[in-house]
């Protein structure tokens, strides 16, 4: 069997995942790939698809664009990645339209929408030098106060308080998805207090 240096060089020619297939193209087993795993070299990401353990430069954006293309960065991940929250999410909040599949990891927290209202304030963001898709600063208010009995209390002060200091918050986008997302008395409210 190679090296652990070799097997290194062979999942980062193959972009840092490999597929069981590539793996034994390479004349890697069953067998090995199991010896791999409990020796903490690599990681199964899910069936048929692994990563190595140790990686300190893999991204798992990387591992969330090949598995869940389609889903859109949402809440406490989109509330940490517009600065309106300080605390690194446990796993990655994201929105889809569609049953995806479950993977081992990263861990992740789907949100499963109409179509309707999937594409509502989506936009891109580059993360760790990958292209994803985020919902923008307002949609990301409207899921929290749709979602506020769900979250955590602190998370959602800090964001609402992080909000109306922000500069470049832009209210009729605000209010234009609260409408759009049935959601408009919520936003109304908050707005009359907080703004």
């Amino acid at each position: 069997m190679l090296s652990k240096d070799e097997i290194k060089s062979l999942f980062i020619e193959y972009g840092h995942i490999m597929k069981t297939s590539e793996l034994n193209d390479n004349k890697i087993s069953y067998r090995n790939i199991k010896e791999l795993i409990n020796n903490g070299v690599i990681e199964k990401l899910r069936n048929g698809y692994y990563h190595l353990a140790d990686e300190n430069d893999f991204s798992e954006i990387k591992i969330i664009n090949l598995f869940y293309h389609e889903a859109i960065i949402c809440m406490n991940s989109a509330l940490y990645y517009h600065g309106y929250s300080d605390r690194t999410p446990s796993e990655w909040h994201l929105a889809t339209y569609y049953k995806q599949i479950k993977i081992n990891y990263p861990f992740i927290k789907l949100y499963l929408l109409e179509k309707s209202k999937y594409e509502i304030g989506k936009t891109d963001i580059c993360i760790d030098g990958h292209k994803s898709q985020i919902y923008d600063k307002e949609r990301t208010i409207c899921d929290c106060l749709r979602h506020l009995n769900k979250m955590d209390r602190e998370i959602f002060n800090k964001a609402i308080q992080n909000y109306v200091k922000d500069q470049k918050k832009n209210i009729p986008n605000l209010m234009k998805y609260a409408k759009q997302l049935k959601l408009e008395k919520k936003v109304k409210d908050l707005l009359s207090i907080w703004i």
